[in-house]
């Protein structure tokens, strides 16, 4: 259902690999609210996802860039802003990769190399991507700039590694970022710390299919699809939220204030 909430608004989305991502989604979404934007990813990124079809879905450009090129950020802004006729509403920053993750390695036994790779793809690329649209003057006041996180930057989860280290960082960029945008150009900049969401990086994390059973069964609501997410960055994309920035927002069916339920507790009582 569209309400219009975007009409008139124009943007980045970063991260959509296949349908299964929830930059897709948001980008669906984005589009039936009204919204114009570009599609990027890493040029490796796009050989093995399909941007394409979603490109074509929603009548969007594709710009390929890396993230953690400066280079490619400021040909992307200044293209972006050609494409689109003006400055940005709104950017989602959906990227996260660990190399110790997909190779096995174990936390403490980190591979320091592949930290500092995961680090820079996961967290400073999002504070790349704000520092070169701060300078390209590229986001109209009220903008809104979006980036996802997972609540292991919070808690402890074993699997998730380094990972939750990097989401740590990101949160920090955008509070402390978050902050300056704000006072020099009214750009609202937030995380959302979603539910674990059967995308193709979430898959890659050991246990994930027993980690999502046990979060369905401690959430009130139950674990918030990937759809269910976008339809929360489109609010935030959207005027309606227009007084919220440097904000860590918890989209996790309430999972992240049960300390147990009891449905998880009746699995241990069972016999």
């Amino acid at each position: 259902m569209s309400n219009n909430l975007l009409k008139g608004k124009k943007g980045i989305i970063f991260g959509a690999l296949n349908s299964e991502s929830i930059a897709w989604k948001v980008a669906e979404q984005a589009h039936a609210q009204g919204a114009e934007f570009v599609l990027t990813n890493a040029p490796i990124a796009m050989r093995m996802g399909e941007i394409n079809n979603l490109a074509e879905a929603t009548g969007a450009k594709v710009i390929p860039a890396d993230a953690t090129k400066m280079e490619d950020l400021e040909k992307l802004f200044t293209e972006a802003m050609e494409i689109l006729g003006g400055k940005l509403d709104f950017v989602l920053h959906s990227i996260g990769m660990s190399v110790n993750v997909r190779k096995g390695k174990h936390y403490t036994e980190l591979n320091y190399d592949w930290l500092e790779k995961g680090w820079d793809v996961s967290a400073v690329s999002f504070h790349k991507t704000l520092q070169t649209a701060h300078k390209l003057d590229a986001m109209n006041e009220w903008s809104s700039i979006v980036a996802l996180t997972y609540m292991a930057a919070q808690r402890t989860f074993p699997d998730y590694n380094d990972m939750a280290d990097n989401k740590a960082y990101l949160e920090s960029i955008a509070r402390s970022f978050g902050y300056h945008y704000g006072v020099d150009k009214k750009v609202r900049v937030n995380t959302i710390s979603q539910s674990p969401t059967r995308t193709t990086a979430g898959s890659g994390v050991k246990g994930f299919d027993g980690f999502i059973e046990y979060a369905e069964k401690m959430s009130p609501l139950g674990n918030a699809s990937a759809l269910d997410c976008a339809n929360y960055v489109i609010t935030m994309f959207s005027d309606l939220t227009r007084m919220v920035t440097m904000q860590n927002l918890y989209h996790d069916g309430g999972f992240s204030n049960v300390g147990v339920s009891n449905a998880v507790m009746q699995k241990f009582m069972e016999e």
